[in-house]
């Protein structure tokens, strides 16, 4: 499909499984988010875009009745549409969204909204929005105040190169002139994603769009290194379980 950077088409498509395996679900208090920030409840329809494999897909339709998900890459859709067979999981971007003129509550991107963050994609989201319908980003953020987290995104770094970031700041440029939406209102949860260190930290690394990207042979020296670090790191060294600290940021933007 047109439109999805080279590193996310590639990367997304080659390391679904630990995508699924690895990311961390989602702070259990966004549903109450979801229902007071976003007014979403029983009656309301929502949308999921750049859904990945429906890790969030799951606790939006605990939340609102009629559900879609749209996501591009058709290994991702695979996964979510088999986890979830009563959602609509559809191929589409966040510039050709398939679905009708307002007709969506509220449309949530987690983990994405960096992918595809311009004023082309806010004058989609707005046209699927029902007038006063919001907009909800959701991240889960690193805590790198954890010298061991802080010591993988610099295992990292050198791989990154120009790929979209949250981290950046680019995603909020668009909307510091948008006709279609309000700034971004910030909600700030704890969460932590605990389990074992090869599906917290080795999986969860993997699937980082351009390390999953890499050529097989750099791939695996990139795994070696995170492994090393668990092998050797006081606080990961022996451990059948490691705790993974995140921040999740949850903001609000109501269509104009």
């Amino acid at each position: 499909m047109d439109g999805i950077r080279e590193e996310a088409r590639q990367g997304f498509s080659k390391e679904a499984g630990a995508y699924d395996r690895g990311r961390p679900e989602y702070a259990p208090q966004l549903a109450d988010w979801l229902s007071g920030a976003l007014g979403l409840g029983a009656d309301s329809a929502a949308l999921d875009l750049g859904a990945g494999t429906g890790k969030f897909t799951a606790l939006l339709a605990a939340v609102a009745g009629k559900i879609w998900a749209v996501e591009p890459v058709d290994e991702m859709r695979a996964r979510l549409q088999a986890k979830l067979p009563v959602v609509r999981a559809l191929a589409g971007t966040a510039e050709l969204i398939p679905l009708p003129d307002a007709s969506v509550d509220a449309v949530v991107c987690a983990q994405a909204f960096h992918w595809f963050s311009s004023e082309a994609a806010l004058a989609e989201i707005r046209r699927v929005l029902k007038p006063g319908g919001r907009l909800g980003l959701v991240w889960n953020v690193r805590d790198e105040s954890c010298d061991w987290v802080a010591a993988i995104t610099e295992l990292m770094r050198p791989y990154e190169g120009d790929t979209p970031r949250f981290h950046s700041g680019d995603w909020r440029r668009p909307f510091e002139t948008s006709r279609h939406f309000s700034a971004p209102e910030l909600t700030a949860l704890s969460h932590c994603h605990v389990g074992p260190p090869e599906r917290v930290i080795v999986d969860r690394f993997l699937s980082v769009s351009f390390i999953a990207a890499l050529p097989d042979e750099e791939k695996r020296r990139f795994a070696e290194a995170l492994r090393r670090l668990i092998a050797t790191h006081p606080e990961l060294r022996g451990r059948g379980e490691v705790a993974f600290s995140y921040r999740t940021e949850a903001y609000r933007c109501v269509r104009l």
